[in-house]
């Protein structure tokens, strides 16, 4: 006789314990390479701008806002929240589960951050983050837009705006009682973009960080 295999239940029906893991794990992969595809650098690079040898160096929408202007900006954050939020629903898509569908997201944000395409260099996983986080709770991804967003418009630094939308998503994932295992990933996103940030922090404290729309 042959052992019973032991089997989960999916959205997509009986799956094994294998078959399972392998299919979170080609998710998780797929999510890195979709968060890995530099949107700043590519439209950069149609301008004939090396996003990476200008401004801050940074493959993100505030460093290509302040070297081509709104519209190309405008077009890679939009780009970037998406990889967020579409890693996030490919994992649900798959059948995953909450929590193996967000990790998914955590894993853009990594590929953005980290991506192959620019020798592991990459943006600081702003709008990656917040796509994931609009993902998963809709609500604190709202708030956490227009606090960010008002901090931006009060203060012109972008890197505030950023810091505060990260410590205020982990503030409503905690109020609005969100399960400990997303409160503990929106934490962990927080801690990176903050991480991202140091350098920002500095400037900041020492008086000499730039604000949006500042000349060089």
């Amino acid at each position: 006789m042959t052992e019973p295999r032991l089997s989960l239940q999916t959205p997509a029906g009986p799956r094994t314990i294998g078959a399972v893991t392998l299919l979170a794990v080609l998710a998780l992969a797929l999510s890195y390479l979709l968060g890995s595809v530099p949107a700043a650098a590519w439209v950069a690079r149609a301008r004939g701008v090396d996003i990476r040898r200008v401004g801050s160096g940074n493959s993100g929408a505030t460093n290509v806002l302040r070297a081509l202007g709104p519209g190309p900006a405008l077009l890679v954050a939009v780009f970037d929240i998406l990889k967020g939020a579409l890693a996030v629903g490919l994992g649900g898509a798959l059948g995953l589960g909450p929590f193996p569908a967000t990790l998914c997201g955590v894993a853009a944000v990594l590929g953005h951050n980290f991506s192959p395409f620019l020798g592991w260099r990459g943006g600081k996983g702003v709008a990656t983050s917040f796509g994931v986080i609009a993902a998963a709770a809709p609500v604190v991804g709202l708030v956490v837009l227009v606090i960010s967003l008002a901090t931006v418009f009060l203060t012109r630094f972008v890197s505030a705006g950023s810091i505060l939308g990260a410590v205020t998503a982990v503030l409503l994932a905690l109020v609005t009682a969100q399960p400990a295992w997303l409160s503990g990933v929106v934490a962990a996103l927080a801690a990176l973009i903050i991480w991202q940030h140091r350098d920002n922090i500095r400037r900041l404290q020492a008086g000499n960080e730039r604000r949006l729309g500042e000349p060089k």
